[in-house]
């Protein structure tokens, strides 16, 4: 027996719920997000049940886009938690019928510290929605479970609202990806926005270095003993004049003579690329792949070499 057709009433259900909302949004929202942007300390999300599920999401959303948000449990709230109210803060109280009794139970200690209330309900008459300043109505017609008891819909929607909202107050407040990622430093894309390249080179001590007059046989002993398949080639001043790498020894390999005996200038490239210490990690990479190369000499702020970065430490730390 395939029940492929119930899922299906149920996600049409809840799209056309979807679809409802997205017309029906207009005034209360734009004075809903005026609240929530001129807000100087918190955005207090509470609700019971179903809908406190949904309010620990939307706090979450908030906080993670740069709007400081909390989940105040309305039950644990008459015990002692509503201590993490200040006077600065707006509440979003989420109710279908509006008419929670621990929701309630709050608005007089709302009313006292004269915050700001905004309530998402399913009624506009209700207790709740009379006492707030911004009602942002969530009506549902159908629920899509079979008994229409369960929150389905109103809750689809209820979440839905949410991020509407903080996403507008992303464009409102002009959060940046560098902004995002600095509530996510341990993502990909904090990563990239975050990570510089200092944070992933090789000191200066591990730099593989070499003198213009090295013979090869030395170079190659210098690049074996650093590990990371190149040498750069200093002049006395200690400047950065040239590279060797793995790939320039295989190709003098198949030349006549004896390379061994040749000199570091003879052999060596006279452009190497070389990347701020304070460049983005993810520029680095970028720069390696264009040139389809393996690593960059990191300079300091007087344009001298202090260390290496090798492109296996930007793929190990997820950049690539």
């Amino acid at each position: 027996m395939s029940f492929v057709a119930t899922g299906k009433e149920v996600l049409l259900k809840q799209a056309t719920t979807l679809e409802k909302l997205a017309a029906s949004l207009g005034q209360p929202f734009d004075d809903a997000l005026e609240l929530l942007e001129q807000c100087k300390g918190k955005v207090i999300l509470t609700g019971m049940g179903k809908s406190g599920i949904i309010c620990r999401k939307i706090a979450a959303t908030l906080s993670s886009t740069g709007t400081p948000a909390f989940f105040l449990h309305p039950a644990e709230g008459a015990h002692g938690d509503l201590g993490v109210l200040s006077h600065d803060d707006v509440m979003l109280a989420v109710s279908n019928s509006g008419e929670t009794e621990e929701l309630l139970g709050l608005l007089p200690l709302v009313r006292r510290m004269k915050l700001k209330l905004i309530c998402m309900t399913g009624c506009a008459e209700s207790t709740l929605a009379r006492r707030a300043d911004v009602i942002l109505l969530v009506a549902i017609a159908d629920e899509g479970c079979p008994l229409n008891l369960a929150p389905m819909a109103s809750t689809t929607a209820t979440l839905a609202l949410g991020d509407a909202l903080a996403a507008s107050l992303m464009k409102l407040r002009g959060v940046s990806e560098e902004d995002f990622a600095l509530v996510h430093p341990a993502g990909s894309l904090g990563k990239k926005l975050t990570l510089l390249v200092e944070d992933m080179m090789v000191g200066s001590e591990g730099v593989p270095r070499s003198s213009k007059e090295d013979l090869m046989s030395d170079v190659i002993c210098e690049i074996s003993g650093k590990g990371l398949g190149f040498v750069g080639i200093f002049d006395a001043d200690g400047a950065l004049v040239g590279s060797i790498t793995d790939g320039d020894l295989r190709r003098l390999l198949q030349q006549p003579g004896d390379f061994l005996a040749k000199k570091a200038r003879e052999v060596m490239h006279t452009e190497p690329k070389t990347i701020p210490m304070d460049t983005l990690a993810a520029d680095a990479l970028r720069l390696m792949e264009n040139h389809s190369i393996t690593s960059l000499f990191v300079t300091d702020g007087d344009d001298l070499v202090c260390g290496v970065v090798h492109i296996h430490h930007l793929v190990k730390a997820g950049l690539g």
